[in-house]
């Protein structure tokens, strides 16, 4: 079997990672392919054209209605004054709801009123009450950063308070309509820096992540995870899917990592904790950092086993292999998360958008793996999804030193237990084919015999007649001497 045939279900060339329209920025699976810039264009055409499509609807409705009532009052013009009356009152109720439909659909309702935007300013309640320890530390860092920028610093944060208190008065949106302020939130603050402020793109780079620490410590516990989603059903999901392919070997998916080295165990070890820990993390920015040392410590466990650096398609196999190994909680909601709430720079170019493109990628593979992505028959594949067997584990013949006895006391019993269950099976499996092969003997004799018996069947003749007693008269046979008479002797 060729390198090539092997990989054939988990390769992926690194064009597909950009995003499909030509951007040169990193693609994300959630956004359809594109990059957060290129799906920001495209989800605004979509959203101005149905806009436009539910205004004309609008108008039409409105000028149906404008006839409908023209021809009513021009047929029932003499009655009388009450009547009028009532028909006017429901032509301004109908007049007053298609004016509302519009104002719905135009583009100058997303805008909050002034009144709205003087009551945002004033601090809210219930935010204060929610804030914790840590929220707490992070404001107070947020503001001891800002100090150093003086003006431009007071500007921020003004702004920064502003936004925070707007999507106090939001939650009712949807995720999608909070996401999107996000990123516009964004793409304003980072422009407005670049110029009017003047400030170096570095520097708007630090303060940017800065602003992304500060509001998604304070937002998060409304936007990760949100009821209105199905974010949770995705992580039930692909938890229990990530389980039913616990029988999953580095051989399978052609894992260049050699863990009995015990230094490339310990990174393997640490790649799954990284996974892991991403989900104690509230900032995009930090979830990130997680997937990004989990992929560094992949990248060195690789290059200690080959002696070489790893390349893309050694990553991305060992990826997927420490993905169901540690089974992290909450993976879509965190990888949602991120998608829709991270500074999309961070997604769309460098180390960190690489990495997450790349794990969106694993994930997506995990979903959808079947038996050829594995290169095994339908048959095992589907006993191993059932648990009815699982491979047998290649156990190793040099343990190292520092390996624990019930470790090896485990694979033992493991393959011992895997020997045991196969052995049943052929055994159930010969006793099935001989109850088989008895049932066929017995109807086939008793064919032989029906068959027999129909060809020579069986004539019963009367009996014959009986024979005479010997000391009867024997009239039909004279050749008898005739029997004896007693005779008396004189003594």
């Amino acid at each position: 079997m060729s390198l090539k045939s092997e990989r054939r279900g988990i390769h992926v060339d690194q064009s597909e990672l950009l995003c499909k329209k030509g951007c040169g920025y990193y693609g994300n699976p959630a956004w359809q392919g594109f990059c957060s810039k290129c799906w920001r264009e495209e989800y605004h055409k979509a959203r101005q054209k149905q806009i436009q499509e539910d205004w004309e609807l609008a108008e039409r409705l409105q000028r149906e209605e404008e006839e409908a009532f023209a021809s009513s009052h021009s047929s029932q013009g003499a009655q009388s004054l009450t009547f009028s009356k009532f028909e006017e009152k429901k032509t301004n109720e109908k007049t007053r709801k298609v004016t509302t439909v519009k104002k719905f659909f135009s583009a100058s309702s997303r805008v909050g009123s002034k009144k709205e935007i003087q009551e945002a300013k004033a601090p809210s309640p219930s935010i204060n009450r929610q804030t914790s320890i840590e929220t707490d530390r992070v404001s107070k860092e947020f503001i001891e950063f800002l100090k150093t920028f003086h003006k431009t610093g007071q500007e921020i944060y003004k702004q920064t308070k502003m936004f925070l208190d707007t999507m106090h008065y939001k939650r009712d949106l949807s995720i999608e309509e909070q996401s999107e302020c996000t990123q516009d939130f964004y793409q304003n603050v980072a422009e407005r820096m670049q110029t009017r402020g003047k400030v170096p793109p570095e520097r708007v780079e630090k303060i940017m992540d800065q602003i992304e620490k500060y509001i998604m410590t304070r937002l998060y516990k409304y936007v990760f995870c949100p009821e209105t989603t199905d974010d949770e059903k995705k992580d039930l999901a692909i938890q229990k899917r990530i389980r039913a392919l616990h029988w999953v070997t580095p051989q399978m998916l052609c894992v260049p990592v050699n863990e009995e080295i015990s230094e490339v165990s310990d990174m393997a070890v640490k790649a799954i904790t990284d996974i892991i820990e991403m989900d104690s993390q509230r900032v995009p920015r930090d979830k990130l950092a997680c997937i990004t040392r989990c992929s560094k410590h992949i990248f060195n466990a690789v290059k200690i086993s080959k002696n070489e650096p790893a390349s893309a398609d050694d990553f991305l196999p060992t990826l997927i292999y420490i993905v169901l190994k540690g089974n992290p909680p909450r993976l879509q909601s965190n990888i949602q998360y991120i998608t829709r709430f991270c500074n999309p720079s961070r997604l769309m170019t460098g180390e960190d958008g690489y990495y997450f493109t790349n794990l969106c990628c694993a994930v997506a593979f995990i979903e959808k793996l079947d038996a050829q992505s594995l290169n095994l028959s339908q048959e095992d594949f589907d006993r191993y999804m059932s648990g009815q067997t699982s491979p047998r584990k290649q156990e190793s013949e040099n343990w190292s030193p520092d390996a624990c006895l019930g470790v090896k006391q485990m694979y033992k019993n493991l393959d011992l237990l895997s020997q045991l269950n196969e052995r049943q099976e052929r055994i159930m499996s010969e006793a099935r084919k001989l109850e088989k092969d008895l049932i066929e003997w017995t109807d086939g004799v008793a064919k032989e015999v029906q068959d027999i018996v129909e060809k020579y069947p069986l004539e019963i003749k009367p009996p014959n007649q009986s024979l005479a007693a010997i000391d009867s008269e024997n009239v039909e046979n004279d050749k008898l001497p005739p029997p004896l008479q007693p005779q008396v002797y004189a003594g």
